[in-house]
């Protein structure tokens, strides 16, 4: 049995190549990019008004006598206008081209208007309410690097350089397989005996998540019919996300049909608590990664996130982010095995403080519905009150 450290490194090594692919910017959201974006053009590509109001010549305003007569009006969208007299005003919109031989903009508030004409009543500056050309971003400039997940302020930046479609990461190809003569349908009534089926659209959940579209599958604990469904799976899939199966039972098949299959086994049970029992390994020849988590809701979910996760951002070339929360109570471990432990945070004084939540253990579905996520405690070990400790969120809470 290794300890969780070793588990976390040994599938951090074991790396999967994913191509790129085009996709609609209208489907890029969530998805890594994986070129860089530059501006097509200056940002703003033009001298570009800021408020409603008249454009003058600043040299022509003299005082609040001065009558500014009116030659016309730019409108957001379209050609620039050209003032023709220097003592007279163009009427502009916000977001128009500042008109040609104009040089600051008044607002409307700042004017009174009589007839055909436009008075200023307020100080003015040279310049004022002008947005100038390449202000923001010159021609050329980088806008967006590799790497970045692509939000709704992203695709604002793809579109304004005309970014129809984008190149992002591709997502490996994954199956979720739930196994057990236990486990039914969600609409099937459950006998006496059996269970229904949890970590299944749990983990499809989780992957959806990341915009990913994972295929569904069910094994029954029949040695044969796990051999055939792996080796078929195996196959097509990158990724194989199995919960049950791997303990130390006389129906958990899966370790004896990984062998039989060529699947390299790189460690089996791992120092920790919840999911213990945890398989990992890639198979030699089709390279696809295995991630076998114990039967056990709990189990099955910190696993995910874990360690599927933090292997799927290296895969993806992403950062994995790192959370720290400080304990709102003490907190001992005294066993050799690494604790993630499900809490409440809440802020207090400006901090975010994790309570540990009370459970029957890794079974107990209902309590990780409570948690806001877990902590992290390392083995033989006491933590006072106020420490700082790491924290996988699973609600966006910070």
């Amino acid at each position: 049995m290794i300890s969780y450290q070793e588990a976390y490194r040994k599938v951090l090594e074991t790396t999967l190549f994913v191509e790129n692919e085009e996709v609609a910017l209208s489907a890029s959201q969530g998805r890594i990019l994986a070129e860089t974006i530059v501006a097509d053009r200056d940002f703003p590509p033009f001298d570009r008004a800021t408020k409603d109001g008249i454009a003058i010549r600043f040299d022509a305003h003299r005082s609040t006598e001065h009558a500014f007569p009116i030659e016309g009006t730019a409108q957001a969208g379209s050609p620039q206008l050209v003032l023709k007299d220097l003592n007279s005003c163009i009427e502009v919109m916000t977001g128009a081209i500042v008109p040609k031989n104009t040089d600051t903009v008044v607002m409307y508030e700042h004017t009174s208007q009589q007839d055909h004409s436009f008075r200023i009543d307020r100080a003015v500056q040279k310049g004022q309410d002008i947005h100038y050309q390449g202000s923001d971003m010159s021609k050329g400039d980088v806008l967006l690097t590799p790497g970045l997940k692509i939000t709704a302020a992203e695709i604002g930046v793809l579109a304004s350089v005309g970014k129809a479609t984008v190149l992002v990461k591709k997502h490996p190809k994954v199956a979720v397989v739930s196994t057990g003569n236990e486990l039914v349908e969600v609409s099937e009534t459950p006998l006496p005996y059996q269970i229904r089926k949890s970590n299944a659209y749990s983990l499809k959940a989780l992957l959806e998540n990341e915009k990913i579209d994972a295929d569904v599958f069910h094994l029954v604990d029949d040695p044969s019919s796990i051999k055939k469904g792996l080796s078929d799976w195996i196959s097509k899939y990158d990724v194989l996300l199995l919960s049950g199966g791997v303990s130390k039972g006389k129906y958990d098949f899966l370790p004896s049909a990984f062998d039989e299959l060529g699947v390299e086994k790189i460690f089996h049970k791992v120092l920790q608590r919840p999911g213990k029992p945890f398989w990992f390994g890639r198979h030699n020849e089709k390279k696809t990664c295995i991630f076998s988590f114990p039967g056990n809701p709990v189990s099955t979910f910190v696993g995910y996130h874990v360690y599927f996760m933090p292997w799927l951002h290296k895969v993806l070339s992403v950062e994995t982010p790192k959370f720290t929360v400080f304990l709102g109570e003490p907190y001992t471990n005294t066993t050799d095995l690494t604790l993630f432990v499900g809490v409440k945070v809440e802020w207090r004084e400006g901090k975010p403080m994790a309570s540990p939540i009370s459970t029957t253990g890794s079974g107990d579905l209902t309590g990780l519905a409570q948690w806001d996520g877990f902590i992290q405690i390392e083995p033989q070990g006491t933590l006072a009150e106020n420490s700082l400790v790491p924290f996988v969120p699973i609600r966006n809470i910070l």
